[in-house]
């Protein structure tokens, strides 16, 4: 038999329990108001009495006082019964162990997230923060939506306040929340699970799971998505992976395009690698200029020289404040989409004004290194999962192959460029002089052609190759690309190795008295 539910269920009684307190003294005290008896758990229980509100403790109620640490205090009969009883199916059995309905559960989780973002969290706080009675009652109550409603998120306290007044929930409202209840004990327990899965290795290798259970919350609409024919959404990680593109504040301009968003991301997290002041511009998913310098203005200025023509229309990222002069450097000179760094002075932002389609980003501070994760790409009918790529290379493993030793000046050239080729797609070629670029050669089928492609530009430019350092995401094939680059006048080559005519680039670094070294590694990118 199920329950004969009128349109509007009346709150009478509310067991609150919330680790986010935003807004509860509030709802917990319009609920007060309008009659409604309150019960509540630990810290929830002690800020409504410090209130001045009327609050019942759940180990009052149930006559069984919390237990192991707080581990043991929901997970009772009464609780239970109150939020899974039917009226009037199971009156009888409540009248008779003394459970009394709850018309209104409000809870969120243990900040599980946050605890597993810290630096230094141990494995043994991040299981204590497992919340187990929370999920519970939230099952409970939103299995029960017929006669309860169940709220998760404080941006739901308006909705209830404003049911008071007429009476109570609706059904349409309860299935709403419930709904929502799910959703949020769904990706909890999926944010636990990746956890755990991420804790796991094998001979120190990371061991993908054997079921892939993802949860990604979206964060906003946009306007379409690669083109305006598809539809385009952003989604963030349950987990938080630091200061990022998803975290991101908009401080100014239009809304964010999935292109947008792409691009700020590769921009951003190749200017993270580094210690120094540095600028990288992106146009299409690939950097189109980079440089460090000895403050945000003159690594733009380096940075903006490689390609004017691409950089137009680009997105700009800097691992440093922007300033009001590197603000008007930008602005006065080119047409930008996306300005992202830790953070922007308030002169700067009132020069960005003056251009209000500029979209201007800050994510706080950084840090200075790759980011590591995981990276998901779809396929048709599945889904490809790796690690991401934080490889990086020290001057101790690197392997000098040539006849000539490579200089401090061309290891720091050398190192550079290798960490720029990290973000360009593969075929990657990127020329660098004075740890600033001056060409880059990327996305190509054939690496001779992305060397073709950067020489040119860089001749279009006026830019001189002479003296520069030239980094490979992958080995040489052939000597081609090494023969060519050689004419242009570079002086030192940082590359993988591993082809099976490495000796023959070998000897062609030789006949150009090129230095020559290998990182092990390479950092092919689709």
């Amino acid at each position: 038999m199920r329950n004969d539910v009128s349109a509007r269920q009346p709150i009478r009684r509310a067991l609150l329990s919330v680790s986010d307190k935003s807004g509860i003294v509030d709802l917990a005290r319009a609920l007060h108001e309008a009659g409604v008896e309150l019960l509540s758990t630990g810290g929830t229980a002690r800020l409504l009495a410090q209130a001045q509100l009327p609050v019942t403790e759940v180990a009052d109620y149930t006559g069984f006082p919390e237990i192991m640490d707080g581990r043991v205090k929901t997970l009772h009969p009464r609780v239970h019964g109150a939020l899974l009883g039917r009226l009037p199916v199971d009156q009888e059995v409540m009248n008779a162990h003394g459970i009394i309905p709850i018309d209104l559960l409000v809870v969120n989780l243990y900040p599980f997230s946050q605890t597993v973002s810290r630096a230094n969290a141990t494995y043994a706080e991040a299981v204590e923060d497992i919340d187990i009675g929370g999920p519970a009652m939230l099952r409970a109550a939103a299995k029960n939506h017929a006669r309860l409603a169940v709220v998760v998120e404080p941006e739901d306290y308006t909705t209830i306040i404003q049911a008071i007044a007429h009476g109570g929930t609706d059904l349409a409202q309860r299935k709403k929340l419930a709904q929502k209840t799910y959703a949020h004990t769904a990706r909890y327990d999926t944010m636990v699970s990746t956890w755990l899965a991420e804790q796991i290795s094998t001979d120190q290798t990371s061991v993908l799971p054997d079921v892939l259970d993802l949860r990604f919350v979206k964060k906003s609409d946009l306007r379409y998505g690669e083109n305006p024919h598809q539809a385009g959404a952003f989604y963030t990680a349950p987990v938080s992976s630091g200061a990022g593109i998803a975290s991101a504040t908009q401080l100014q301009g239009k809304e964010l395009s999935y292109n947008n968003i792409a691009d700020a991301d590769t921009a951003l997290e190749c200017a993270r690698q580094f210690v120094q002041p540095a600028c990288v511009i992106v146009k299409h998913a690939n950097p189109c200029g980079a440089a460090l310098g000895v403050d945000a203005r003159s690594a733009y200025e380096s940075a903006y020289r490689t390609d004017p023509t691409s950089a137009f229309g680009g997105v700009i990222a800097f691992n440093r404040p922007i300033d009001a002069d590197t603000a008007t450097a930008i602005l006065s000179r080119q047409f930008v989409e996306v300005l992202i760094a830790p953070s922007v002075s308030a002169e700067a932002l009132k020069i960005c004004a003056d251009k209000h389609n500029v979209r201007v980003l800050v994510t706080g501070e950084l840090g200075a290194g790759l980011t590591s994760g995981r990276e998901y790409r779809s396929v048709t009918g599945g889904l490809l999962v790796q690690d991401r790529d934080a490889g990086a290379i020290e001057r101790a493993g690197l392997k000098v192959v040539s006849e000539r030793t490579p200089s401090e000046a061309e290891y720091a050239d050398m190192e550079f460029a290798w960490a720029i080729a990290h973000f360009v797609k593969s075929n990657a070629l990127v020329f660098v002089r004075d740890q600033a670029t001056l060409a880059i050669g990327a996305g190509q089928m054939s690496r001779i052609d992305s060397c073709r492609i950067a020489t040119l530009k860089a001749s279009e430019a006026g830019l001189s190759l002479a003296g520069a350092a030239l980094a490979s995401d992958a080995f040489f094939p052939f000597r081609d690309g090494v023969d060519l680059a050689a004419q242009s006048g570079i002086r030192s080559v940082i590359q993988p190795g591993g082809s099976l005519r490495d000796q023959e680039v070998i000897e062609c670094a030789n006949e150009h008295q090129l230095a020559m070294v290998y990182t092990g590694m390479r950092h092919f990118r689709h």
